[in-house]
């Protein structure tokens, strides 16, 4: 199966260092999917082509995991358009090949990797369970011309052939571009080669994040995406409702004066000031000055940070795109002064997910995020904060749910906010910090955030993380 990327951009060979392969060499790699050669059938100062061919070997498809899942019976394991058509086996590709290209990261080029480029992809094999229209549907609502043809079926009264020689054409940053083609050419498709698990909606929100809540055909593609899976297409909506249409507020009660209720337990300085004001106490006790605010919200411990002079980066993310434009807006940073700007990094992210930005930190904060999170998606956001991102301090704060008695207007067993999936005792929230620090090498001690009560304790728990000598 072949996919081409074209620009006419001049230099136009400058493709070569936004996909990270050089136009003069053929270059070939095994991957998951197959073997891959990604080759440059023409490379000019006026217009350079990338080319991805990718070769399935049958026999080892039929061995996959995937491989009983077809609803066509035993025959359709050994005669399939699989090797041929591109599918999700393509998207696959396409990811493990250009993965620096989909973060939208370029460090010989970084001002092309943010630029708006004059684009054409074609993908002369296309299984589309939809037809043309369908593909029209699906792309053109991104900024894409859509051209998509299908050659009749021998004998004629067969109609037309459901393979489309999908042609577009419009100019976007090339990480969108390739974040299109990953989501929806298994959507058009709509199988996938592999077994479809929880992981896949983290997936889907990381290329999708930033157009995929507002697109019309969101269900549809969603729900192919994640092969008609229930359970994770709810999840999915639900996530993508929160990344785009949902207020801040309504996601997170980090922020100053969010949390009334517990304003009033604490009364002249609301609980949100002292969390910030503990998190950055400990912070400047390790000498941080490379900080991660995981799960960033409106941005106001953003501020924070970077008020503080020790502080050299701070590298902002949060699920949420919607969050992110808040953020934005609350910092002013089209007027923020240079000098202050080049101290921000701020970008969409999902914390269960790795993410290469977010390694080689001093310290990271997860401020109340934890409890947003669904209890079976945590290991994921374990691996992927304390195990791949790995910084050196990492401080966690989440409610303690033994003081929610003390809130006069919150109902027995009720919990903070409406979108917490838990919020844990103190000896569950020790019993997981332990858990975690123990198997990613780290030490942990708690502190209390708030008046504490002598019997259940403060409002806030918080856990101080400290990555353990080698």
């Amino acid at each position: 199966m072949l996919l081409t990327i074209t620009t006419t951009r001049a230099p136009a060979t400058d493709l070569g260092y936004l996909l990270h392969k050089h136009p003069d060499r053929l270059q070939s790699f095994a991957t998951s999917a197959g073997q891959v050669h990604v080759f440059y059938p023409e490379a000019t100062a006026g217009r350079c082509t990338a080319a991805l061919l990718l070769e399935v070997d049958p026999v080892a498809l039929v061995r996959g995991p995937a491989s009983h899942n077809t609803p066509d019976g035993e025959l359709a394991q050994y005669v399939n358009d699989r090797p041929y058509a591109a599918s999700s086996l393509l998207a696959v590709a396409l990811n493990q090949v250009f993965r620096t290209a989909l973060a939208g990261r370029c460090e010989a080029r970084p001002e092309l990797a943010a630029a708006q480029l004059p684009l054409e992809i074609r993908v002369p094999a296309l299984r589309c369970r939809g037809g043309a229209r369908l593909a029209q549907a699906v792309f053109a609502p991104l900024g894409w011309s859509v051209e998509a043809s299908s050659q009749p079926l021998q004998p004629e009264q067969w109609g037309d052939s459901p393979y489309l020689d999908l042609r577009l054409t419009g100019e976007m940053r090339l990480a969108d571009a390739l974040n299109h083609l990953y989501v929806l050419l298994p959507v058009l498709d709509d199988a996938k080669h592999y077994w479809v698990s929880t992981e896949e909606v983290d997936k889907l929100v990381r290329a999708g994040g930033d157009w995929l809540a507002g697109h019309p055909q969101k269900q549809l593609i969603v729900r192919r995406y994640l092969s008609h899976q229930r359970k994770l297409t709810r999840s999915a909506l639900a996530r993508l409702a929160e990344a785009d249409d949902t207020e801040p507020e309504e996601l997170d009660n980090a922020v100053a004066g969010r949390d009334h209720e517990e304003d009033q337990a604490e009364g002249s300085k609301p609980l949100a000031v002292q969390r910030r004001e503990a998190i950055l106490a400990v912070l400047r006790e390790k000498g941080a000055r490379r900080i991660g605010d995981f799960g960033c919200g409106e941005g106001v411990l953003i501020r924070a940070l970077l008020a503080d002079k020790q502080v050299d980066q701070v590298v902002a993310v949060d699920v949420s795109a919607r969050a992110l434009q808040f953020a934005a807006r609350n910092l002013k940073l089209d007027q923020m002064p240079d000098r202050q700007r080049d101290r921000l990094k701020i970008f969409q992210s999902a914390l269960t997910y790795r993410d290469d930005r977010l390694a080689g930190l001093d310290g990271a904060v997860l401020m109340e995020v934890i409890e947003h999170v669904d209890p079976d998606r945590l290991p994921a956001l374990e691996r992927a904060v304390f195990g791949f991102a790995a910084p050196a301090t990492v401080v966690v704060t989440t409610p303690n749910a033994e003081y929610n008695v003390l809130f006069e207007t919150l109902p027995a067993g009720a919990m903070r906010h409406r979108d917490h999936r838990f919020e844990w005792t103190r000896a569950e929230f020790r019993g997981w910090a332990e858990r975690v620090a123990d198997a990613h090498r780290y030490r942990v001690r708690f502190l209390p955030v708030g008046s504490e009560h002598p019997r259940v304790g403060p409002p806030t728990q918080l856990a101080v993380f400290d990555k353990a000598a080698p």
